[in-house]
């Protein structure tokens, strides 16, 4: 099953691209902001999923231990780029947050690089220190220090659900390098407390948290989103309406073609296929953590434990805010979602998914390795 789990996994990431390149062509042509050209946002998808595509190439090719001794250069273009968020003419603020850097016709959310670079730092980190990583300096207080600059950063363009992604993504890695459980009992309550902190001190998103506690009373404001879901969601049913016939697109529904496109899915081509991204899903992280569990070293471990982390808990996140399970954070679903700097972003962790099952199967030199086993044994 490992040996073909990288088949597995190209097949299932591009089933998903597939379904977000017709999706997309369904719904943004009804978008606000398409400058009255139906064919706006599938033009730029198309071409950041040429740029992903490159990138991912590029990855898989590359023996991930490049990354490895890199890390420090994409740490502190990460640093630079979030800088530049706040910077006039230069960052751009979209409703209430500056998420977006742009650069002529050209636009990305810096954050995006943040990710992989926290995963990139603390995948070489974790490696460095092995026999320490129990300990709670080397273990815990320099990494957590290290990645808490990207977090305040993020934190302060006011965009929470990244923040949040990244520290969760930040504890899986801590938990499978054997941080010491207490560390990260505290690591969670801190980041959880921190998160309701934050919320209830900013208007905005104190009111998306009322609407996910009391939705039927804000279906008008702040929970008009998951309760348009909700509707498209109940008129798709088993079979769906049909590609092409969604309703909810049609400006009822904000953000259609971006976070909110799964629920598009489920209402034009109905539950069935619904199901059938989030079981793409499953198969990616499946696939993706059978080849961290088999690279022929720490390093690649851990960061094929933290790109299957960021992939999985951003899916996780927007599907569980489309069904209202979750509150509105406002992440796309990963391959599906318009948006160009997360598409790339997302391929790039699957080519480095991919060149650490090369370098951990394919290389006649590692043909009688043994498994990676994580140390349980955490000295405090």
């Amino acid at each position: 099953m490992h040996r073909k789990s990288a088949y597995i996994l190209f097949l299932a990431v591009l089933g998903m691209l597939v379904i977000g390149i017709v999706m997309l062509f369904s719904t943004s042509a009804f978008a606000r902001d398409s400058h009255g050209d139906v064919y706006f946002f599938i033009k730029r998808q198309l071409v950041w999923l040429g740029v992903g595509l490159v990138v991912c190439t590029a990855a898989a090719i590359m023996d991930y231990h490049f990354w490895r001794r890199t890390w420090w250069i994409w740490f502190g273009l990460a640093l630079v780029a979030l800088t530049f968020c706040f910077v006039p003419h230069i960052g751009m603020r979209i409703n209430g947050s500056r998420r977006w850097v742009g650069f002529g016709p050209v636009t990305f959310q810096p954050s995006e690089i943040a990710k992989v670079a926290a995963v990139l730092f603390l995948a070489w980190w974790f490696a460095k220190h092995e026999k320490n990583s129990g300990r709670i300096l080397q273990g815990f207080v320099i990494p957590f220090a290290v990645v808490a600059t990207l977090l305040a950063l993020v934190v302060t363009e006011v965009d929470l659900g990244t923040t949040a992604l990244i520290g969760a993504t930040m504890f899986v890695i801590m938990f499978v390098a054997g941080t010491h459980p207490v560390l990260l009992g505290l690591l969670s309550l801190g980041g959880l407390g921190g998160i309701l902190f934050v919320a209830t001190h900013m208007s905005e998103r104190m009111n998306r948290l009322s609407a996910f506690m009391d939705p039927e009373r804000f279906k008008d404001d702040a929970g008009l989103q998951q309760m348009q879901a909700l509707i498209a969601w109940g008129s798709g049913g088993m079979e769906g309406l049909g590609l092409g016939n969604g309703r909810q697109k049609m400006l009822y529904l904000p953000y259609a073609h971006t976070d909110f496109i799964f629920p598009m899915i489920g209402e034009e081509l109905g539950l069935r296929v619904s199901l059938l991204v989030v079981f793409l899903f499953v198969v990616i992280i499946v696939c993706g953590t059978m080849i961290a569990l088999h690279a022929k070293d720490r390093f690649g471990l851990l960061l094929g434990c933290g790109i299957v982390s960021l992939l999985g808990l951003q899916a996780a996140v927007n599907i569980g805010v489309t069904t209202s399970l979750l509150p509105n954070k406002g992440l796309p679903l990963p391959f599906v979602s318009y948006g160009g700097s997360n598409l790339a972003a997302c391929l790039f962790g699957i080519g480095l998914l991919l060149s650490i099952y090369r370098q951990g199967v394919l290389d006649p030199a590692n043909k009688k390795r043994t498994t990676i086993q994580v140390r349980t044994t955490p000295r405090i």
